[in-house]
């Protein structure tokens, strides 16, 4: 007597980690698995019925990429150093990461040497501030607050800041969180197909066929919860659109991030 098999799984699909198990595994998100894959840096192959499949050394991969963004590392340094980390030896990632972290570390001096002497500026502006007992209006050295010499302007840049009652221009995430989360734009972006000014802002239009509005419905949300001065609405027609609006003095971060309007 003949008994056939009634799995709904195929063999390749029993030897290779789902995206959820290697998640739940490694604690990283779903959708970061999926962006790390298309990416590059987590392959995967696919099933008989299209699912992602990695191998059981893809938990390792994830808490190696990881220990890497926490160091500041950018997605491209991060790729360069996987493959010595896959196939060489541990000296050879040494010879790799020994210059790189050396290269972040002077940067990073440097802007705490920038945000000390800007806490500076903050503390000079209070005792300045504190020492004006006027009842009238303001003379012209209130424009001056925090400069060493209040007469005469400072050019120096400071950070952005809402110059209205919107919300300050600012952003809660760090360096490396920040160059991701603009890698995974920039991969959203490339089903773009137009973008149109609007107040304030830029529309833009999507390839229904290569937009993938789940991914861009979770970079919306993440993106209003770290960068509140960005308002971002999603719609999801035929084909999707998306429209991104920002106060006048954050115009210019709404252009480097989705991009300027098609002439």
């Amino acid at each position: 007597m003949t008994f056939e098999s009634t799995s709904r799984f195929s063999v390749d699909e029993v030897n290779g980690l789902k995206v959820s198990e290697v998640a739940s595994r490694s604690g990283v998100p779903a959708s970061t698995v999926r962006f790390y894959d298309s990416e590059g840096l987590l392959p995967a192959r696919r099933s008989s019925s299209g699912y992602r499949l990695f191998d059981d050394d893809a938990v390792d991969r994830l808490n190696f990429i990881g220990t890497a963004k926490s160091l500041g590392l950018p997605l491209p340094e991060i790729r360069r150093l996987l493959d010595p980390w896959e196939h060489g030896l541990c000296s050879d990632v040494q010879g790799e990461l020994a210059p790189l972290l050396e290269r972040h570390l002077a940067d990073t001096e440097e802007r705490i040497a920038q945000l000390r002497d800007f806490a500076g500026r903050l503390q000079r502006a209070q005792q300045q501030l504190a020492a004006i007992d006027r009842d009238g209006p303001c003379d012209p050295s209130c424009a001056f607050l925090g400069q060493d010499h209040p007469t005469a302007p400072n050019l120096m840049a400071l950070p952005l800041a809402s110059t209205n009652d919107g919300p300050a221009i600012v952003c809660t995430l760090d360096g490396s969180e920040r160059t991701e989360r603009a890698d995974r734009w920039r991969a959203a972006l490339t089903a773009v197909t137009g973008r149109v000014a609007i107040p304030d802002g830029v529309r833009l239009t999507f390839d229904p066929a290569r937009a993938h509005v789940g991914e861009l419905a979770e970079l919306a949300a993440a993106e209003s919860g770290c960068c509140s001065f960005f308002d971002l609405s999603l719609h999801f027609g035929d084909p999707p659109t998306m429209e991104v609006r920002a106060p006048a003095d954050a115009l210019v971060l709404v252009h480097e991030l989705f991009g300027e309007p098609d002439a």
